[in-house]
Formats: C-alpha cells, structure tokens, sequence
C-alpha cells in the first residue's frame, strides 16, 4: 500500500515510519515555551506508535530556548556567536522535555545531533543510518536536531527541513511531515486575496518553486517555504512523500489528517539509496557546465563524456561530490567526478581518443560516470 492522500500519514500499512519536524516557532513564542501544545503533539505521535508507527522526531527550538535563558536579543541570532551559545544550553532543555514528555507515555527518547558532513559524508551517513535502525528496531523515538553549538553558515542545513528529509533518506522512512504556520503550499502569498491551498504536488518543478514566499511570520524560525520545497525535492529522490501541514492548532496532527487540510507532495520517481543520497547533497565541491549534446545525452541516461564539457567550475578531487549544470545555469544532475578539477579542465571538449596523450596515462571511460550520478 502506498501513501495517495493526507489522511494515510496515520496509516501503518501506508506509513510505517513517520518523520515529523517541529518548528521553532511552534514551540516557542515571545512568551516562551508552548508546552500544553507540545504535550498534545506528543500525545498524537504516541497514538502513531500505538498504531505500529515508527515516529522520528526533528526538533528546533534549541538555540530558541536557549536564548530565553540567556536573555539573548533577536531569538539568539543576532551573530553566529550567539546562537551557537544559545544552542549549547537550549539543546539540555530540548532534549530533557522531549523525553519528559514522550515518557509520559511510555516512550523512550534518543537524542542525535547532526551536521552536515554527518550526512554529506557516505560512511558517516552509513553509520547515522545504523544508529537510527538499531533505535527503532528497539521501540526507541529519536530526536534529531542539526548541532547548532558547533556547525557555521558555511556548514550548516541552515533549517530542519532539509535535515528532516535527509533523515527520511537514511532512515528509509515512508513520508516527512513538517508541522508549520501555515496550511500548505498556496498558489500564492497566502496574505494575497484569492491565494488557494495545493492539496496535493506531484513532483516539484520550477512552476511549483515560484509559488514560494521566503516570508517568515514568527521571526524565530530559519526556514521559508523556500526551504520545504528544497526539503520534498530531496524526499522525492528516495521516494518519500512529504507533506506541510499547519501545526499551531492543538492535535495539529489530526487537525490536518482528518479534515484533509494541507499539501501532499507525491514523488515522481524513486533513485536507488546511493543515488537518493547524492541528489539530495546540500554540499557540492564545484560544477561543470555542459553544451546541449550533452544534455540531451545526460536526459538519455549516458554518462557525462569531457566532449560535451564546456566549463569546468570549483577546485575538486576525483570522488568528490560535483553539480553538472547546462548552459543556461539549471542544475542537471549530481555525481561523482572521476577527475580532479585541473584534469577536467584539460579533457574539456576533447574526444576520448586524445585523453590519454593530454593526460599520459590511460584514461577513465567518463567524466562522470551514469553509474555515478543522478538527474534533478
């Protein structure tokens, strides 16, 4: 059975491992922290593991709670600074009430905090994965937050809904739920007169992304719908749905299920798990820029020969993690460059026949081999 509306995010034959990302804004507000709401959240996923639902939390609110205590102006994000202070103290509070509560019921909690090399990286992502598999397996509940206390702008998913469909990807979980201040996808600024809601999206194209607002009402969150639309594209590579539903009504969860009120984003295609990850790479060690026979020959599931390699962008080794672009700067695939940057640059628009004396030595069948990438 697979997931085809709303309401089978509470099925366990439709769904039987939920990842549900929570907010800053919906734990906190100018007057702290909403815990009533939050113990109704958790009365709901406590519901979903009594179906036989797995149930992975992704939580912000660290660097939120954190800046309470600290008396920390701006949320706690007034410099890099700051919120990595904050984040240090308001993570012991995060994860102390989320095991408080899911103990009320029962329930054991496990806290992981995560980088992004912690998933960009392939044996550490193997190794989440493990660790992830082996808590569930046992009936545990983790609670995933990035580990805000030491990542960067510069290394940093910079919101939790690009962790919380990466975390899908490695858990290998059936749908992402992200609980928001807002119904869904509108076809519009939902401020804007006749905006209407997107119950459902098949698949996330460039029509889709300018539907998006970057707009934030609470101003203690760091993600738009920007970013959420970042999140199902990364979801949809692994096959996973995703789904935005209002989250700051009580028992937003069957709020939203039961009245259908929301937006389902339904996956088009599924990648194999290694190809899942590198698509959903947030990381990329530099580009090359392909002329249209390459394109064309790309979209037809070839690998990526230096004759149609028009520039090569970036200072990259082979294996390393690379975007391939055409000439207009739209973003064609992922994949693994079977080169350093400096030999790309020398192959580019060569035929294979002349590679061996450029380079003096035998050289690899591709630029970036088929079995080593995959098409966005």
């Amino acid at each position: 059975m697979q997931i085809a509306r709303l309401s089978d995010l509470a099925s366990k034959a439709a769904c039987p491992r939920l990842v549900v990302k929570v907010g800053s804004s919906l734990l906190v507000n100018r007057k702290g922290l909403r815990r009533h709401w939050l113990e109704g959240l958790v009365r709901e996923l406590a519901e979903a593991r009594a179906r036989g639902q797995d149930v992975i939390i992704v939580s912000s609110g660290a660097i939120a709670l954190g800046a309470a205590t600290l008396k920390l102006d701006r949320g706690g994000r007034g410099n890099l600074a700051d919120a990595q202070a904050a984040a240090a103290v308001g993570q012991i509070a995060l994860s102390g009430l989320w095991a408080e509560l899911l103990g009320g019921h029962g329930l054991t909690a496990a806290q992981l905090l995560l980088t992004v090399d912690d998933l960009e990286d392939r044996r550490r992502y193997l190794n989440a994965t493990a660790t992830l598999a082996r808590l569930l397996d046992m009936g545990v509940v983790p609670v995933i937050n990035e580990n805000d206390s030491v990542a960067t702008h510069e290394i940093r998913f910079g919101d939790n809904d690009r962790l919380a469909a990466r975390v899908a990807q490695a858990a290998q979980a059936s749908a992402v739920l992200l609980l928001s201040d807002v119904d869904g996808l509108f076809d519009r600024n939902p401020a804007e007169p006749g905006a209407k809601l997107l119950p459902e999206v098949h698949g996330v194209t460039p029509e889709v992304h300018a539907m998006a607002t970057e707009d934030s009402s609470s101003g203690l969150g760091s993600g738009g719908m920007t970013s959420k639309l970042q999140a199902a594209e990364i979801a949809e590579l692994a096959g996973i749905s995703l789904a935005i539903v209002n989250g700051t009504h009580k028992q937003p969860i069957t709020r939203a299920l039961e009245k259908n009120i929301g937006t389902l984003f339904l996956p088009r295609r599924k990648a194999g798990a290694r190809k899942a990850w590198l698509g959903g790479r947030l990381r990329l060690k530099g580009a090359l820029v392909v002329d249209a026979g390459a394109a064309k020959a790309l979209a037809g599931g070839s690998s990526l020969l230096a004759k149609g390699v028009a520039q090569v962008e970036g200072s990259f080794h082979r294996g390393d993690a690379i975007a391939i672009r055409d000439e207009s700067g739209k973003v064609l695939a992922h994949g693994l460059s079977e080169y350093d940057a400096e030999e790309c640059a020398r192959l580019r628009g060569r035929h294979s026949s002349e590679h061996a004396e450029i380079l003096g030595y035998a050289p690899r069948s591709a630029i970036v081999h088929r079995d080593q990438l995959v098409l966005l």
